[in-house]
Parts: structure tokens; sequence; C-alpha cells
């Protein structure tokens, strides 16, 4: 794909400025003035500047742009540049209109370009191509952004590898990556940007690459988390990023702040989450929600690509403590697996197996663990059982589709339904029989005992399934690799299941959804803490985890629960370990 086809091709990212222009990600008020004054607080004394060049790579319809003119302190003599791409021509039209109605002393110029197009045209494709060529811009002083925000589903594959290679990422992209590295060719050394992103790349595998891209393109002078404030109609959890220009000074650990709400008492009261950044602790808005509001260092597990996460010397000393009791983490029971995905659920999950007649009910089919009989430590009972049709088997060691010859009822089942599973192209183009579930994972792995656990739950959800279960993909699962270690499943549901893991996930990895909610992912999982499970304290646990497992829902249950939970505590960060 050239620079002309990515431009043919921005009518797939164009909606996105579409849903920004008709408020889905608009940028409130709020927050623009938010970002415009830190930008201006970092740029010092502007009185030896002749021009200043501005930028908004993604105008919409201009609040940020006026919201940082606003707030820049007049200058005398200082001319003032203004440039923006915006490939939405009604939004443009509105914006150009706002900004020079507001200020008709400055300089627009505003084009209906994408500004990525611009940056390769311009700047190069791998690094900043020739900057001293007649025909290359001049960079810009101040950037102030809230790039589109459109992931690889969205933007199809052959986009996103396209723009993978000519900016140097790896992995799942998302459109505002390469935005923000778009931007680090067109900063000055000692330009400063301010921009909205969401802070999904701060904490997921995906962003790895532009975590590390940022830090070495980038002197970062503050990010912001800002969770769960709803500042945007839309279901994004924005943050913002302050960032200069490299200029060989050497990078100084970075400020970090995070805000997310909390049901904890507040000791302090603010108008707005903004205003509530100013503070520390929890505070209270004027519409009664409630923030834990944090500031520290930004800390990427001395990686340059590592998680970011907020570093305070109470945080630390935690973390060590606990890494001082720690065994081994949950990745040394086993591998951590998400369940398996049908591409065709309707056809292959049914909660009505048992009405068909014995002559026509698929001989394939295995009880399934959904979120729907989520429980800590043993899954609910339901009337319904889902069941799933499972037509794989391993033989030899290999995993293959079952011959269905061999299986006249579920032959004669998946055949009505073949028009529906043979429409799954993608299954029949990877060389795979048409009748495959498109992830089925291990068959030899479903009889065995396994740890299953919700992926996306406000408290973490873990139990044992002793029941052979296929787990859907709506969850994730592991076995012990070695078959003679099974207690350490019990050992790892007991610390999955406590406020302990709590409050390490929210210290460690700190990725919360709305209302509070945790993703429970294997990158995220696979590095939860085990105590030393021959200890008296490990042996302990693991005898009453079982307990609390045979007892589930009766009131003994939840007293042992509690018991559990503080032995959980006392063997990950108490002397009583040791």
């Amino acid at each position: 794909m050239s620079v002309t086809d990515l431009a043919r091709s921005k009518s797939r990212y164009s909606s996105v400025t579409e849903e920004k222009s008709s408020g889905a990600t608009y940028t409130p008020k709020l927050l623009a003035d938010f970002v415009a004054r830190q930008i201006v607080q970092s740029t010092g004394n502007l009185s030896g500047n002749n021009t200043l060049r501005i930028l908004d790579p993604a105008i919409g319809h201009g609040e940020l742009l006026v919201s940082l003119l606003e707030q820049l302190p007049p200058q005398r003599g200082l001319q003032l540049e203004v440039y923006g791409f915006e490939t939405d021509p009604n939004a443009l039209s509105i914006a150009a209109g706002r900004l020079k109605q507001k200020f008709p002393s400055v300089s627009f110029h505003l084009e209906p370009v994408s500004f990525l197009d611009f940056v390769l045209e311009n700047f190069g494709i791998h690094d900043h191509g020739d900057l001293f060529g007649a025909s290359v811009p001049e960079s810009y002083d101040l950037i102030i952004a809230n790039p589109p925000y459109v992931r690889t589903q969205i933007m199809g594959a052959k986009q996103a590898n396209f723009l993978a290679k000519q900016f140097g990422l790896s992995g799942r992209v998302d459109l505002y990556y390469a935005f923000i590295l778009g931007m680090s060719r067109v900063l000055k050394p000692k330009g400063i940007a301010g921009i909205i992103v969401s802070n999904r790349f701060m904490t997921t595998k995906s962003g790895a690459s532009i975590r590390q891209a940022i830090l070495e393109r980038f002197n970062m002078r503050h990010a912001w988390d800002l969770g769960d404030t709803k500042l945007f109609g839309a279901a994004v959890l924005p943050a913002v990023l302050l960032v200069e220009g490299k200029n060989g000074h050497s990078q100084t650990a970075s400020a970090f702040s995070t805000i997310y709400e909390t049901t904890n008492q507040a000791n302090y009261e603010a108008s707005d989450p903004i205003e509530a950044l100013s503070k520390e602790g929890i505070i209270k808005i004027d519409d009664g929600r409630r923030f834990q509001v944090q500031h520290g260092k930004l800390h990427t597990n001395d990686t340059s690509d590592g998680v970011w996460r907020i570093a305070t010397e109470a945080v630390d000393a935690w973390l060590a403590k606990v890494h001082s009791h720690t065994w081994g983490t949950f990745r040394d029971v086993g591998k951590i697996r998400v369940g398996v995905k049908t591409c065709a659920d309707k056809v292959f999950i049914r909660k009505d197996w048992d009405t068909m007649t014995p002559e026509d009910c698929p001989e394939l089919l295995k009880p399934l663990a959904t979120h729907h009989i989520a429980h800590r430590f043993r899954p609910l009972v339901s009337d319904q059982k889902a069941q799933i049709l499972y037509p794989h088997e391993v033989v030899h060691g290999r995993r293959r589709a079952v011959n269905l010859e061999n299986y006249p009822r579920s032959k004669a089942y998946l055949e009505e339904n073949k028009a529906t599973l043979e429409g799954r192209r993608y299954v029949i183009e990877a060389g795979r029989e048409w009748y495959e579930i498109w992830v089925p994972q291990d068959p030899d792995a479903w009889d065995q005992p396994k740890l299953v656990f919700r992926d996306i739950s406000e408290q973490p959800t873990f139990w044992i399934d002793l029941a052979g279960s296929v787990v859907n993909g709506d969850c994730y699962w592991l076995i012990c690799e070695n078959t003679d270690q099974s207690d350490l499943l019990w050992l790892a549901c007991a610390v999955g299941n406590s406020t302990f893991i709590e409050k390490y996930y929210d210290l460690r990895f700190n990725n919360k959804l709305y209302a509070g909610r945790r993703r429970f992912i294997t990158q995220y999982v696979e590095k939860f803490p085990l105590p030393d499970p021959y200890s008296y304290l490990g042996q302990k646990i693991i005898a009453m985890a079982k307990q609390v497992y045979e007892c589930s829902s009766s009131p003994e249950a939840e007293q042992l629960e509690e018991k559990l939970d503080a032995l959980v505590w006392d063997a990950l960060t108490s002397a009583k370990a040791d």
C-alpha cells in the first residue's frame, strides 16, 4: 500500500472523525482546557520567539486549539501560526469558522487531508527524512491533539500492517499509535505536546511497541491515567501525555498520576475530576462520585516496553514485601489459555440439547464452563447447563478433527448447519475441516482438573472445574503442567479470589474498565504471586480452599472464605510466613 492508497482508504478511519464531531469522541471543554493548561505551563517564557508554530493533527471542531489559544499569554511581537489537519470537511468548516472569528489576528493553515499522509510524504517513512530539503515543512513548537482511536479490527488488517511497517510498530496497531509517532517526527527538539489517548496502551501486550517508541522518541514530562472518570460520552478510558521533543537532555523520571472511582470515604472535595487531579487521596466531586487520586513516578517494570504503573515509596515497598514472600507465580503452575472460540456459537453451543430425541442428539457433547456459571471456588449449578458439540480429538499427540463417519448423529446435525459453518471461509482457507471449532485448544486437557476464571469482573472470580468441562471464550483456564501437583490449583484459586489479589492487581497493573471492572487476562494473571505451597501457611490455605469448595454457597463457606482471605494476606505479606 502506497501513501496514495492510504489516502484513498482513509474512509476506514474518517468515521472516527465523524464520531468525534458528532459527540462520541469529541473533546469536552473541561479536558481540552486541562491539556492546554499543561502545555502552556510547560512552555516557559516565549519572548525569545518571533513565530510560534502550533499543530493539531486531528482538528475535529477545533476545541483543543480554542483552549490552547485562549490560554497562551500575549507576547509582544510574537506571531502565531496554527496548522491543522482534518479529513471530515464538515468538521473542518466548523472549526475554521470558530477559530478565525475568535482569533482574527492568528494565521491559520487548515488542510482537508490526513495528517498521516502529510507525515509520510514530507518527513520520510522510517526516520525524520531530509529535514533540510526544500520541500519539507518546518516542524512545530506546540502540538495539542486528540487523535482518532480505531482498533485493528475496525481499521482492517491491510491498513494496520501498512501503518505498522511505515511507523516501525509491531503487534496489533491502533490508529492513534501512528498519530503519536507521526507527531514525534514533526515536534521540535524543545517543543511541547499534549496528547489525549486511550489508556489501553499503558497496560496491554499490544501496546508494548508504542510504549517503547514513546520513551525513545520523546522526553516524557507527565502522564495522567484518567481511568473511569467518564469525561467522554464514548466508552473510552482516556489518558493524557505531556511530552517534549528529544533534545539531547537525559530523560529524568516522569511524573505519573492516576484517578479511579472508589467507594472509600472521601477526605477532600472538588467540583469535577479535573479539579480532583490537583489533590491527592479520596476526593468527592459535586455529582457524588468519589475518586482515588495518586501522584508518583512512571514505572515501566525496568524495561523500555514494560507495563506502565504508578510508583510511590509506599507502593514500591509493599510490592517488594510481596516479592520477598513469593514462591512462584500462576505461570509456574501451568500455561494460561483463553477458552474455545467457535465463531458459530448458535450451532455448537446450546442449552436445549436434552430436548432432542436420543436418535438425534449428537454424541460429541461436552459440558461447557462459561461466565454464566462463574462463582468463587465452585461453579454454580444451573437447571439448563450449556453443552458444546466438540468435534476434536488428539491422536498420537496431535490434535485433529474427528472423523464424522464414526459419529453419525453429530454428522447429521452438523450437515444440517453446513451452510452456516461453511460461511466461516477463514476456517476452510486455513486448511481446516468445515465443521471444526475455530479455536479448539487442547482436547486432552478438558478431562483434567482445571482452574477457570472470568475475563471481565469487578471482583476476581476463580473456580475449580472437576467436571471435565470445555471452557468457553469468555473465560480463561489453566491445568497443572505436572499432574502430580494438582494442589497448586487450589492454592492459586485461594489467591485468585482474595482481596489481596485485588490490591496487587491495582498496584501492579491498574487496568480497570468502567464501574471498577478488571480484566483478568493472561498477561496479568500469569504474574500473580503464590506463597510457598509446602510451608505451614501454604498447606493450610490449600486445605481450607478445598473445604470452601465442598460447602460452597453456604454460611459456613462465607466464614471460611474470610479466614482463607486472611491466610493469603499472612502468607504473602506478613512476618508469620517467615
